[in-house]
């Protein structure tokens, strides 16, 4: 024992000194606050530490014996939760399917759907491997799939421990976790495609698998490779406007081929673009539609994949330990607000561990009247995130696309069509709400503006209508110029009604999650359709109120079914603005927020 270390100072102190008369440096911690994981160093000072350091073995080895306890009662929570799930998938989806099977085996005949199912698979399959890629990447820039707990973070790695073995287990885990969709979807897949091409079962799951199995594999790889690497997380800011773009562009491709428009060349160089059209060519093997090359693809699918979870494991063990603090924190406060059911503070933390808040700082000529200062902040804000204008573009071009289609189909699939097309609408043009949303997440912000907070709920809704009805009159255009019908131009008489729904979404207030524990009399349990249907208030009672008329306008396309469905718009408008205002009162008892805090 040397004359330094700790236990020989504490042997020398004095039997009767008093803790003011221990001198700081004879202290094993000077500052407590050096215990707080917050202040510990963002990569741990273990570049001096050798071999004979290395407790990796024997500390797993006691964190094992020390949960062991605990290691049966979390046993029974995830079996539970796998019992939970496959009786959901064996009720919903195993007996029906059996029940088909049954009856095509007793003369029913569902082969009359086989050919739009194959018109359809080749830009669907596309779209759908391009959009699972697309999330796992995205899910890579605010967690990715090695994150441990915070415990493993900020104790445990903070200590001679080698990183890989603590951090490997994560990485299989999230794979496995991947995975499981697409084997679901891949048995889902084998289903269809017994029905309505009479393709053997065996050979469809074989080949289904391929591509369900894979592709999760692969898309796990790169959202890793992004947790890593700087300069992919770069590149997938960058590019996730255009690959969006492309998932839809896809999507609306699979829904013109159904209707009898297909380009065959520009579907094999889909096919062919990567391992999210070559699983398409592993389902289509074994159908009439099978695109030569099929062994090709499924080699070059697996092979892929083989290599990249070669690499992924052994890079599993490389992440820089400040950043995996900084997102198991982020991860820990997303899935507690998703508990409360706080969607807007969950989705506020994504964007802001993403990086994806880009700015441009534009400045627009200050208005000469006072009426036009709240438009002329909002405008100024849309303008500086342009992320939010391009979504709200993006989501109306399905919208148009639903619109369109319900207008030359017959009376009763319009209306769940003119449904869908009012819920896109209704996603666009919250994407512009954002500044009256940023308002009544605390009323005091309000403080600035000289009108009645209910009053400057309404201003906020003169910039998203404005703009909504110009991006839904490009639409509507588009849409005439593709062969759509004069109905079409009706979109933009939606748009104040669905700038109302918003409104009445903002101020809704605190989160009402008593309904979820309150059961009618019968016993029943609704509380969480009381809980969902006070969540979504204002969008459920614009699609409810909306649909008929502009389903029966659309579909007869004349004068005076177009006639009553405006005056409908106009009225669900009116009542869902005095609705949203009459909220944004009992929002906050502060009348004039400017005029109480001069007081």
């Amino acid at each position: 024992m040397t004359a330094d270390s700790p236990a020989a100072a504490r042997e020398t102190r004095p039997a009767d000194a008093s803790p003011g008369e221990i001198a700081p440096e004879d202290d094993l911690v000077q500052d407590p606050a050096q215990l707080d994981p917050e202040h510990l160093d963002p990569e741990p000072a273990g570049d001096g530490w050798g071999d004979e350091d290395d407790w990796t073995d024997e500390t797993l080895v006691l964190l094992r014996t020390l949960r062991a306890p605990h290691r049966l009662n979390r046993a029974k929570q995830v079996g539970f939760a796998l019992y939970c799930v496959l009786l959901i998938l064996i009720i919903w989806g195993g007996v029906p399917s059996l029940g088909l099977f049954l009856q095509a085996s007793m003369g029913a005949d569902y082969t009359g759907h086989g050919g739009d199912l194959l018109a359809a698979m080749p830009s669907g399959i596309a779209a759908a491997g391009l959009a699972f890629v697309l999330l796992a990447v995205r899910d890579g820039l605010w967690r990715g799939p090695v994150v441990p707990p915070r415990a493993a973070t900020d104790w445990l790695l903070a200590h001679p421990v080698r990183p890989r073995p603590v951090l490997r287990p994560w990485f299989w885990l999230s794979c496995g976790l991947a995975v499981f969709p697409g084997l679901v979807t891949a048995v889902g897949a084998m289903v269809a495609l017994g029905l309505m091409l009479r393709v053997g079962l065996p050979a469809a799951l074989g080949w289904c698998l391929l591509g369900g199995a894979c592709l999760p594999l692969l898309a796990t790889c790169a959202g890793l490779l992004v947790e890593r690497s700087d300069t992919a997380a770069r590149w997938v800011r960058r590019l996730t406007p255009l690959v969006t773009v492309l998932v839809l562009l896809l999507a609306a491709q699979s829904a013109l081929a159904v209707a009898g428009h297909r380009v065959h060349w520009l579907e094999l160089v889909e096919l062919w673009s990567g391992p999210w059209g070559w699983a398409g060519i592993a389902a289509l093997a074994p159908t009439r539609g099978a695109v030569p090359g099929a062994w090709v693809a499924a080699l070059l699918l697996f092979g892929g994949t083989a290599t990249a979870l070669f690499f992924a494991d052994r890079a599993a063990g490389a992440v820089p330990l400040g950043r995996l603090r900084e997102r198991a924190r982020t991860a820990a406060g997303v899935f507690a607000a998703l508990r409360t059911v706080e969607l807007r503070a969950a989705r506020l933390a994504v964007t802001g561990a993403s990086g994806t808040t880009r700015r441009l700082w534009i400045r627009l000529p200050m208005p000469r009247h006072a009426w036009l200062v709240v438009p002329w902040r909002d405008a100024t804000a849309l303008l500086r995130s342009p992320a939010r204008l391009g979504r709200a573009v993006l989501l109306t071009a399905p919208a148009v696309l639903c619109a369109a289609l319900a207008h030359g189909i017959g009376s009763k699939p319009s209306v769940p069509t003119t449904a869908v097309a009012l819920v896109f609408g209704y996603l666009a043009v919250a994407q512009l709400l954002e500044p009256a949303r940023i308002e009544t997440d605390d009323v005091r912000r309000a403080a600035w503006s000289p009108y009645p907070f209910a009053d400057l709920m309404l201003r906020h809704a003169i910039v998203p209508a404005l703009a909504g009805v110009l991006i839904a009159l490009v639409g509507a255009g588009a849409a005439v110029l593709a062969g759509a019908g004069p109905a079409v131009w009706l979109a933009p008489a939606v748009v104040p009604a669905l700038v109302g729904a918003g409104l009445v979404n903002t101020c809704r207030g605190v989160m009402r999650r008593d309904l979820m524990y309150k059961a009618p009399s019968s016993g029943s349990g609704l509380g969480l359709f009381l809980f969902a249907a006070w969540y979504a208030a204002g969008p459920a009672a614009a699609v409810l109120a909306l649909t008929l008329p502009f389903a029966q306008a659309l579909r007869a396309d004349s004068a005076t079914t177009c006639g009553q469905a405006l005056g409908v718009g106009v009225m669900v408008a009116v009542v869902l603005l005095w609705w949203a205002r009459t909220r944004a009162s009992e929002l906050t008892g502060l009348s004039r927020p400017a005029a109480q805090q001069d007081r």
